[in-house]
């Protein structure tokens, strides 16, 4: 069965060229809009699987409508969104209230029709199809929606409730808190939405460092990294070159570009590594990781397309490392995360609910 599109953008030209491109068996497109207003009104009316909207629209933009969407009968939504800093920033801020994943926007109708064809169609099918993403945005945005935005954005006694909830897979115990220097995370179609779920509720005096892979091209990564600081008690920094690994602080992958760990406590971020399909690649991160720490690191796989993470992750069990993923079930597309745990990687596997705690519960003594 056909996922069901509400396509959303002011310019007819591009309205008409991403038709084109989505014209395959997989997508139907049910509707259009070329304002906000519309977009809302037509997803009451069409209840469509996936609505992907431009962001800059006359009489109401994308960011008020994605809210209001959210608010009146909450859909899937993803951004085609400028590549610019400008657009990153906007579009970080989409993801914030409600957009569950971007496609950045090329500059001209080419662009949409040769450079971003495949990661469109891909990411409308995957979120379109999973039937579980719909119903959880309605459970979501009801109990939101009943709530202050301060009590919903910073559930600390949610993440304490379920720390001592576990769903091992093996016999290998949680490593002691005392036995592991750093934790890394690998996440990418769904992860902005869930690392805001996660990385404020964690406390300002997490004992190791934090390494996070999220797939994204340049200008995002920074916007990400920006808004998660803001709404955090860790410090939440984007990687640079020669950066020392503290304790208490989240690193994101800079978009565009590897980043390693050296055997000096530094960080490594180079163009330099070749052959690689994403920029930056969670098995690049881990497997620098795997090197340096060896048993004593963590890594935690999360919603994502595709298998990145799969070798990294193989090489840190192997080594005496510990494997968290997180369930198919709660992911966005559960590509990254099934592999690992189709391929019995994971020591232990949580629903999304559950990672923050997981991950404070690493130091619970």
């Amino acid at each position: 069965m056909a996922v069901k599109l509400l396509l959303v953008d002011d310019s007819i030209f591009m309205r008409n060229a991403i038709k084109k491109v989505l014209s395959v068996p997989e997508i139907e497109i049910v509707g259009t809009a070329s304002n906000g207003k519309e977009a809302v009104e037509k997803n009451l009316i069409l209840n469509p699987d996936v609505i992907l909207t431009d962001i800059e629209m006359p009489i109401m933009d994308g960011l008020e409508a994605i809210k209001q969407v959210m608010a009146t009968n909450p859909t899937p939504v993803i951004v085609f969104s400028s590549l610019s800093k400008e657009g990153s920033e906007v579009t970080i801020k989409a993801l914030e209230y409600g957009a569950l994943d971007f496609v950045p926007k090329g500059a001209s109708l080419l662009d949409v029709s040769y450079n971003v064809k495949d990661e469109l169609i891909k990411k409308i099918v995957a979120i379109g199809s999973n039937k579980f993403i719909k119903a959880n945005l309605k459970a979501k945005f009801s109990r939101l929606n009943k709530q202050t935005s301060s009590s919903a954005q910073h559930p600390v006694p949610v993440a304490k409730q379920v720390a001592s909830l576990h769903n091992f897979t093996g016999a290998k115990p949680r490593p002691k808190h005392n036995d592991i220097k750093i934790v890394c995370i690998g996440i990418s179609t769904g992860g902005p939405v869930a690392l805001q779920e996660i990385i404020p509720i964690i406390p300002a005096n997490y004992p190791v460092p934090i390494l996070v892979v999220q797939h994204m091209p340049p200008h995002f990564t920074a916007g990400l990294a920006n808004r998660l600081d803001q709404n955090s008690a860790l410090n939440v920094v984007e990687t640079e070159e020669g950066m020392e690994l503290n304790a208490g602080t989240v690193y994101i992958a800079k978009g565009g570009y590897q980043t390693l760990v050296t055997k000096n406590n530094t960080l490594q971020v180079t163009d330099k590594i070749k052959g690689e399909l994403f920029n930056p690649s969670v098995n690049v991160m881990v497997n620098s990781v795997v090197e340096v720490y060896k048993e004593k690191a963590v890594g935690i796989i999360m919603t994502g397309m595709g298998n990145d993470g799969l070798i990294g992750l193989t090489n840190l069990k192997k080594t005496g490392g510990y494997v968290v993923a997180q369930s198919k079930e709660s992911c966005v597309v559960s590509g990254m995360p099934g592999s690992v745990i189709d391929n019995n990687i994971a020591h232990e596997i949580q629903p999304l609910s559950n990672i923050a705690g997981t991950i404070i519960a690493l130091f619970s003594k």
